[in-house]
């Protein structure tokens, strides 16, 4: 059955389009520093911020009470409870994966094995960006990438290597691709960005810690009328107000400060989108495993006899 727009959403994303989810993102971007980051903590603690008093969310922002009594006054409610109240009313009483997740650990006897848990919060990501996934926004950026003059993929720190594999997987199929940053950094990603232009797309990639150079590279390639793709966790990202299409993945971690793993299966699942999305991209795949399987362990064995002369 085919699933509609509402339920296609995490619970993060429709909070995020919802009124008040839409007032938090205009205080992100226009609000003063103590501002934003009550702001970021609303949008990716929704749950949570239902159990927690004005001290406690205060504390977890760092900003005084009075600080977080304004703000709820300043984005129209009478007051903290009644703002939190909002949240939950928004929210309906779903919990999003993780969170569920989290809570279960907590009430546990006794404390979870760390290797355990950080599987766990693992499955949990994966689960949740896949429950989310907005389908009709993977098929945009099939179409953006199918026609792009030039595909640039960026991601620095953590995210490099998603940026690496990703432009891996899509070389075979896609006129020309540039991994912007790979080992060189911010000086040879600004490099290869500066012949970008309106035909091309970039697809960025970040996620907790975010590189404020991918920022910034983002717009300017922005301003050269770039399509721009963002593989991020979360509405309160910057990069998803970058963006002409953004692809969400799940990041939280216990201990690191983000986890990779479902960005990694939602990359799977955007190259998959594309390989299949036409004939063309079947016969290239095709043709990319028939040139690399002389190269491969045991390929001898997996390939087809050829066929014996007749003894004359």
């Amino acid at each position: 059955m085919k699933k509609s727009a509402h339920e296609s959403q995490s619970p993060e994303v429709a909070f995020a389009h919802s009124e008040l989810g839409q007032a938090l993102i205009r205080v992100l971007g226009e609000g003063s520093s103590s501002y934003r980051t009550i702001a970021d903590y609303l949008l990716r603690n929704q749950v949570r911020v239902t159990a927690l008093g004005i001290e406690e969310l205060a504390e977890s922002c760092q900003v005084s009470t009075a600080t977080i009594s304004r703000f709820a006054r300043d984005i129209g409610f009478k007051n903290y409870a009644a703002m939190r109240g909002a949240v939950a009313e928004v929210l309906q009483g779903v919990l999003q994966p993780v969170e569920k997740l989290r809570n279960n650990i907590e009430r546990r006897e006794g404390a979870a094995s760390p290797a355990t848990e950080s599987l766990e919060f693992a499955a949990a990501n994966i689960g949740a960006t896949g429950k989310g996934l907005a389908l009709s926004e993977m098929d945009k950026v099939v179409h953006k990438l199918t026609r792009a003059g030039t595909v640039y993929v960026m991601g620095f720190g953590l995210s490099t290597h998603l940026a690496g594999l990703l432009a891996m997987h899509l070389q075979p199929f896609c006129p020309h691709v540039v991994e912007v940053a790979g080992h060189g950094g911010t000086e040879v990603a600004a490099g290869h960005l500066a012949t970008i232009t309106a035909k091309d797309v970039l697809i960025v990639i970040s996620f907790p810690r975010y590189a404020l150079d991918v920022i910034r590279l983002a717009n300017f390639a922005r301003s050269r009328q770039a399509s721009i793709v963002s593989l991020t966790d979360s509405p309160a990202s910057p990069l998803a107000e970058l963006a002409d299409h953004v692809l969400y993945a799940q990041s939280s971690h216990p201990v690191l400060p983000s986890s990779s793993t479902a960005a990694v299966a939602l990359i799977e699942a955007l190259v998959v989108s594309l390989m299949v999305s036409n004939k063309d991209n079947v016969e290239k795949a095709a043709r990319l495993t028939e040139a690399i399987s002389a190269y491969l362990y045991g390929a001898d064995a997996a390939l087809p006899a050829r066929p014996k002369k007749n003894a004359r």
